[in-house]
């Protein structure tokens, strides 16, 4: 079972977050940045996996969100989603502080930052920021923060029928969608009703030039990815390798896999592709 514990962001908000140790000795750790309207419950396979290869992960329920968000908002579920006093710029800095309490934590181990959709938007803004922090990146469902490249449209439009559920963006499989429908802390109201013109707009950016670290970064997504897909996520790939300076960058697309590729049906090889990056970049030390 994790660990649960909190700490108190600058604008007094109690942040939730879950450490799960690794099994046996611990070789890294990953910091887990969910998606909007969601939580980190809903990466338990995914976590499971990290752990087993010998990674401590560290998973909070961002501003808003989750078990955070319920408090946030005075257990008012019509609540979950909005950011709240401080809006983006106060999401982002909960999880940098976050990443201040693992590096005090686990100050000599490699660090890697594994965001998905608005969790890798967050990600991609804190390497910017920070990119001395990590030491790998990993981004999934993710998109070129430009208005051309990230999707604004309702996200289920392709699906949209008179039997559709409003989930089949998700993924391709069904049990999926009942489950999202019947989480008390998820949400699916859009992401720009939730947040409001102002702070959606915040989510706009692109790769700063010249980071001044190569930090190597893997970006996985779904061929039928409606937030940003296979197009937005390799011109992403680009501007990393053109503005940023990374060398190693790799792009994995999953064929027909829609928004939630660690949720999708070939989800067991989803993981086992990022273990097999994660053992390039951070090995497990050798036993000796």
């Amino acid at each position: 079972m994790p660990q649960t514990s909190e700490f108190t962001d600058a604008h007094g908000v109690a942040i939730v977050y879950d450490v799960h140790e690794a099994v046996g000795a611990a070789r890294g750790v990953v910091q887990l940045l969910h998606g909007v309207g969601e939580h980190a419950g809903r990466y338990s396979a995914l976590i499971a996996a990290l752990t087993g290869a010998g990674f401590i992960v560290y998973a909070d329920d961002h501003r808003g969100h989750g078990r955070t968000g319920i408090r946030q908002h005075d257990g008012e579920s019509a609540k979950l989603g909005k950011l709240g006093k401080g809006g983006m710029r106060a999401a982002k800095d909960a999880i940098w502080q976050l990443t201040g309490i693992i590096r005090e934590e686990h100050p000599d181990l490699p660090l890697v930052l594994l965001g998905h959709s608005w969790g890798s938007f967050l990600a991609q803004m804190l390497v910017n920021d920070h990119p001395e922090a990590w030491d790998a990146v990993i981004l999934s469902g993710s998109a070129l923060r430009t208005p051309r490249d990230l999707n604004a449209a309702p996200l289920n439009a392709r699906w949209e029928a008179a039997e559709a559920s409003g989930y089949e963006w998700l993924s391709r499989d069904a049990a999926v969608w009942k489950t999202f429908d019947d989480d008390p802390l998820t949400t699916n109201v859009p992401l720009l009703k939730l947040f409001g013109p102002v702070e959606a707009l915040k989510l706009y950016g692109r790769p700063a030039k010249d980071l001044g670290r190569d930090i190597p970064m893997l970006l996985l997504v779904g061929r039928d990815d409606p937030v940003g897909g296979p197009h937005s996520v390799h011109k992403l790939a680009e501007e990393y390798r053109s503005r940023s300076g990374l060398t190693d960058v790799t792009t994995l697309v999953y064929p027909d896999a829609r928004h939630e590729i660690f949720n999708e049906l070939q989800q067991d090889e989803v993981r086992a592709d990022l273990l097999a990056w994660l053992d390039k970049h951070i090995p497990a030390p050798v036993e000796g």
